[in-house]
Formats: C-alpha cells, structure tokens, sequence
C-alpha cells in the first residue's frame, strides 16, 4: 500500500516560510490592480506573466501585483504564481516573497534541486523550517523560461494540503510556460522494444540505482504477446552476494489494490454481485464513521479513493500485534469522512481492506474474513492466472529467492530497514499485502493487456467487468482518473493504466499501454526506490516513443533532493537526544488509538520502545521553542513526536496531517 511519506524518511516536518527578504524584488512589467475570482470549475488561467496553469474548482484567485494567489477552499492556504524579471534565482526568490509576504522570516532548511521538465530550467526548491504545532509545510519552487524567472510559493496547513493534494497536483502538474505546451505521443505508434531500446532502460535503472542507493531493481518488459524482458540488477540484500532477478520476491503493496478488484470483477461475473450493489448488502459488518458515507458506498466506492476518507495509516501501523481482519473494520466505524463524496481523491487502506473482505466473505461466508479473502484471492486471481509465486504469506515469501527492505540511516547511508513493520499490513491486506515477483505481475499485466484472455485464448475475466475498473471515479487532476485501484493516466497523451506500492523498504510499479499492447513492472527493495518506480514510467515513454530526455535529470535531481533534505533535517537534530530534555521524559505513556510508549534509556541514550517496534530516538528544539523527539530507525525515520503538558500530565503528541494524537504519561 501508499504509506504517508514520512514513514519514509526524515522529512515529516517540512517546510517553513522565508528567507531572503532582506533582498531588493526586482520590478515586474506585468503589474497589475487587485483582481479577485472564484473558481468554479477546473480551468486554464495564466499567471501575470502569460505562464499557464489549471485553477482548481472551489479555489479562490487574487492578482496582486506580479503575484497570483490561489487560495484553498478552506481559506489561509495558500498557492502563489510571482513572475519576475530577476538576474537570478536568489533575487527572485526574494521578489516572490516581497509580492506575497514581505514580513516573512524565517530559516532556510534545505535547497534541493528539480530536474527540468517541460521547458523548465534551473530549478530548484526551497525549503523551510516550521514549528510542529503550526501544523504547516511551506516551501518555494524557482524555475525559469522564456528569460524570465517563475516562483511557486507553498503556504499550506497540512490537513488542507493532504485533502486537496491532488488539486494541488494539478496547479503544479499542469503549470507550463508561456507559448509551451506539453510533449504529447498521441497517435503515434510505440517502436519495438528491441535489444538496444531495453539496453537504454536497463542503463536507466542501473544509473537511478546508483544515485538513490537503492540496492536492488527487478524489472520486466512486455510487448506484442510475449515476455520481452525479465531481470534485476543490484544485491537481494546489502553485504551478500546473491543477485536480484525475475523471480526474486518483493511485497508489491498497494499493487495488491487492482488484484482485489480484479477477484471482485470475478464475482460480477459470476452474478454474486454488481459493482452498484451496497456494501452492507454483502458485509453486514461494514460500517464508517458517517452513516450518511456508509449508506452511500457501493462495491465501486470501495477502492475509488472518493468516498471522502482520509489516511489514516497510523493506528494500524502502531498497534498491528492484535489487529484482526474483524477488527479493521470496526476500526473503519471510527473513521469519519473529511470531503465530500465524490469530491476529492482521498487515499484510504483501510476502505481497500474492506473491498477484499467484503469479497472474500461473498465468496466463502462461513469463513474468517481473513481467510474468505486469502482463498478468494488464491481461487480467483493468483491460481487461474498462473502466480505461482504471488502470496500472502510472509514466511512463504521471505523463503529462497526473496528481497530485504532496505532505506537509509539518520546520515543517508543505505542500512537495513526495520522491516518487521512491514507485517503491520497482515490485518489490512487487501490494501497491500502480497508479495510477487516480475514474471508473476508480468502475467497479470498481460491479461489486462489482453483485456481478460488467458494465453490460451479462454477469456478468464469479462471484458466489460475488467475495463469497468478504470473508468474514473474521482479525477486525479485533468490528465489522471482514478477508477478502482487503477490510475488512468494520459499526462503526455497516450493512455498509461498503471499502480504503484510503498511500503517500508519496498516501492513498485506495475503499468500497461492499451493502445500499443505494452506492458512493464519495477520492483525495487529500497528507499527512495519511490524515485525509481515513478519516474521509469517517463522513460519507458522516452524509450518507446523517442521522447525528449527527461527522465535521467529528473532521477538525478529527485535523489539529490532527497538526501539534501535529509541532511538538512540531520543538521537540525541532536544524535544522541539531548540529556535534559530526555530526563523529562515520563517513563511510559498510551493514547487508546495508538497505543503505547515505554521510555527506556542506556548510557546517553534514549529508545522509545512501541511494542510492534523500537527506535533510539533524535531530538529537536523547535522554532516556537518545543521540543520534538524522532525515531532513528531506517525505514521509519522521522516520525514526530511533539513534548508538552496537559492537565498536569506530561504528553507526547504524534500527528499526520489530518489527525492528531496525543500520548498521556502513565
């Protein structure tokens, strides 16, 4: 499955506001007087200097001078468009912030690069630093074109940023210069993936591996009927010998979604169901937070990412030991929806959880839930399709030929990850659960590309109940829908169904073009490998179609990215915790939904002992003059946890960005 990103490394507080101000803005040509617009459907707009974009629905637009402010529904979030005729990066930064807001000041953490895209230049991002408790990420992209400097400044709360992410994605996602459009391969035909073109993606991997550090990359290729290409490059595990290959194991997490939906269609077909039937039709158990949301859900809802439930990753990933299948869904009736149905793509897996339940328990109602899916799944998808390999089961899969998890250390270099969290996902699997290996998902990519037909020719799967799966239930943003557990993407013109899965020390991506019978999957065992997986989809459209060379740069400056602001982050920290500040820490705390923590310490050092986990901790002294303690582990690095006091009891305050969780001493 999709975990929150900062699970993944040691960026969970992100971005504060700015610096520079103390530089002269460079004078725009384009001023103009205050104009103020209410957005009320997705459309194309221009910045004050002609640079086009697409305004979300909802969203308010002011043109103040060179700057154009879009400003979230929810009001005090905020995405500014500044247009300058800067000599430089630097002075132009300075002049969006004085178009915007002049007063503010405060430290820089980290300037990463991006890499151009789109006839952007010189690119890079800002970020700064914030207070826990602001609950804020802002950050500054500075990219140039046509002479002339563009600023893209992010002031956002982050629940807002979270929930409207993928209206956030679109303003970036379609941002482009004056006079440019974006490269389109419409109706033009895929060349053959012959021996060199697979030589250049495979130089592809084996460069993004280098830069990321990600210790190994499985990968396949299909093309007109066949197996083009099934291999790896890079080590199972760091420090053995053994290579990675075609069948080596992997958890493909969120993967797991489009392989649920697929054992539902199965069932469409059989008339045990239709994708409008009501959810508690079949599971009677099912329930939300929102009665008005639990009566409005039908089987299609259930993996649309749509119905308005947020993440909330963190109770299942904290107290996984006792979790059952029964017991995620009784979770799923504390949830409450933060939009509207149908209004925003919300990513939940616990929602996806309840699809393969729901199916599983049509299926085989006399079973345990968990064990109605696993044999629904093994019935239906896996056996008839030939995954051999493909399982549930993590002592099956962590036997012979099978990948580590892999992410860095507090200072960017590639360890172990604490992989043992990764089971965290055993009561949610349907969200995420299996592991696979190339030649396995190569044979479900294929019968998607096939559009049900087994090798044989027996068509396995109607067309009409598999194609159903990626029609758009929620848009994404103008160029991407997605359907159920599938991503319909046509950002550069031709159609790309595709998935990606993340978990710790795991990022994959199984992806397939309709028109042109083309088909391929990434498997990586390592963090960033999320760099790997998205931006291979770029280079296989490079490949196929002679597209322009964008991909390496973008690999390049993401990885670069990453670890700049890792070490941005390791700059703040203090390794070992500071003593003072660990000595008032209580020794044990517990909040209801997320469970315990037990202080424990040796010598100079302080662990916070989960029970599913532990980790030597990090400390922070915050700008508003808190104090935050981190988790060191690989893997999950990162997470946040906020000191303070509440009715005389000491506390420790754990948050995404849409919930927030506080710890009492006990």
């Amino acid at each position: 499955m999709n975990t929150v990103r900062p699970l993944h490394c040691l960026t969970q507080v992100v971005i504060g506001i700015a610096l520079l101000g103390v530089l002269t803005a460079a004078p725009c040509a384009w001023a103009q007087s205050d104009r103020t617009e209410r957005v009320v459907t997705d459309g194309p707009r221009s910045s004050v200097g002609g640079n086009t974009f697409v305004a979300p629905a909802g969203w308010t637009i002011l043109q103040r001078g060179a700057a154009t402010i879009l400003e979230a529904p929810e009001g005090g979030s905020f995405i500014v468009i500044v247009d300058t005729d800067a000599k430089d990066a630097e002075t132009a930064l300075a002049a969006a912030w004085t178009a915007y807001k002049p007063d503010a000041n405060r430290p820089l953490k980290a300037k990463t690069p991006i890499g151009d895209r789109d006839g952007w230049t010189n690119r890079s991002n800002y970020i700064y630093q914030t207070s826990p408790n602001e609950r804020r990420d802002v950050s500054a992209d500075v990219r140039q074109a046509n002479g002339v400097w563009t600023v893209v400044i992010f002031d956002m709360a982050q629940d807002v940023s979270e929930k409207r992410g993928a209206q956030v994605s679109l303003i970036y996602g379609k941002l482009l210069p004056k006079g440019r459009s974006r490269e389109s391969f419409a109706g033009k035909p895929a060349h053959q993936l012959t021996p060199e073109r697979v030589a250049e993606l495979g130089r592809f991997i084996e460069s993004a591996m280098k830069v990321t550090g990600v210790p190994g990359v499985s990968w396949g290729l299909y093309q007109g009927g066949k197996v083009v290409y099934s291999g790896g490059s890079g080590v199972r595990e760091l420090g053995k010998p053994e290579r990675v290959d075609g069948d080596t194991h992997y958890m493909i997490a969120s993967n797991t979604k489009a392989m649920v939906t697929l054992m539902l269609a199965r069932l469409v077909d059989a008339k045990k169901m239709t994708w409008d039937t009501p959810v508690v039709d079949l599971l009677p158990t099912f329930k939300l937070g929102s009665a008005e949301t639990t009566a409005k859900v039908l089987v299609k809802h259930l993996i649309c990412a749509c119905t308005g439930m947020p993440r909330q990753d963190l109770e299942w990933i904290f107290e996984f030991q006792d979790l059952t299948p029964e017991s995620v869904m009784t979770l799923l009736g504390t949830m409450q929806p933060t939009s509207k149905f149908g209004e925003l793509f919300q990513y939940s897996n616990p929602m996806a959880a309840a699809a393969g339940y729901a199916g599983g328990h049509v299926q085989y109602p006399k079973l345990e839930l968990g064990a109605a899916y696993d044999r629904a799944m093994q019935e239906e998808v896996f056996g008839p399709l030939g995954m051999g390999e493909s399982t549930h089961d993590f002592g099956r899969a962590q036997r012979g030929n099978f990948a580590t998890a892999h992410a860095p250390n507090v200072d960017g270099r590639p360890a172990l990850a604490v992989g043992e969290v990764n089971r965290s996902i055993i009561p949610v699997r349907p969200a995420g659960g299996v592991w696979s290996s190339v030649n396995d998902v190569l044979k479900y990519v294929a019968m998607e590309l096939a559009e049900g037909r087994l090798p044989n020719g027996k068509q396995y799967v109607s067309k009409e109940a598999l194609l159903a799966r990626r029609q758009p239930q929620v848009a994404v943003s103008t160029d991407v829908s997605y359907g159920m557990g599938l991503f319909a993407d046509n950002v550069y013109g031709t159609t790309v169904i595709h998935h990606g899965g993340d978990m710790i020390g795991f990022h994959s991506d199984m992806m397939w073009l309709p028109e042109h019978g083309v088909g391929a999957v990434v498997l990586t065992n390592g963090d960033p490998g999320w760099i790997i997986r998205s931006v291979f989809r770029r280079k296989l459209l490079e490949v196929l179609f002679d597209g322009r060379a964008e991909s390496d740069g973008q690999v390049t400056a993401q990885a670069k990215a990453f670890y700049d602001e890792l070490a941005g982050e390791r700059k703040l920290l203090t390794v070992p915790a500071d003593r003072a500040a660990a000595n008032g820490l209580a020794t044990s705390y517990r909040n209801s939904a997320v469970g315990n923590i037990r202080v424990k310490r040796s010598a100079d050092r302080v662990y916070f002992d989960f029970d599913e986990f532990s980790s030597e901790m990090a400390s922070r002294v915050n700008p508003d003059g808190t104090t935050s303690f981190f988790t060191m582990v690989p893997g999950l690095m990162g997470i946040e946890f906020v000191v303070g006091m509440k009715e005389g009891k000491r506390t420790l305050t754990l948050r995404d960005s849409q919930h927030e969780y506080v710890y009492v001493e006990t």
